[in-house]
């Protein structure tokens, strides 16, 4: 098993509750994030509302549904450097990053801000 498949297990436990601590789910996105520019998944949403995304972010952290991202608006957001960057980290391929962070970000975030902020 990979580094990833051990990332995205975290992940996909963390999302399907099968993870009694969703504290761990946050830190293993912290650890992924740590290496880029970023520094955490904190500076991922905020990076995330600065670049026009702010209504997004904030119906992740707020009551209700999740409004979508998709790949498009994360690269655009988060840069094809510090994407690559990630990608490298976990040996896949640029496009599939951002397709899983568009895929799995609003959910994480979601679950790791159940008072309204980021708990991690």
């Amino acid at each position: 098993m990979g580094m990833f498949d051990g990332l995205l297990n975290s992940v996909l436990q963390g999302l399907g509750g099968k993870d009694g601590d969703p504290s761990s789910l946050g830190q293993t996105l912290n650890n992924a994030l740590a290496k880029t520019e970023f520094g955490s998944l904190q500076g991922v949403l905020d990076h995330l509302q600065t670049s026009g995304l702010g209504a997004q972010v904030a119906s992740w952290l707020g009551n209700g549904s999740n409004l979508p991202i998709d790949v498009e608006q994360i690269r655009g957001a988060l840069g094809n450097a510090e994407l690559q960057k990630l990608a490298t980290q976990f040996g896949i391929p640029l496009d599939q990053i951002s397709g899983m962070l568009a895929q799995y970000l609003p959910d994480a975030v979601d679950k790791l801000s159940p008072n309204g902020k980021l708990t991690t």
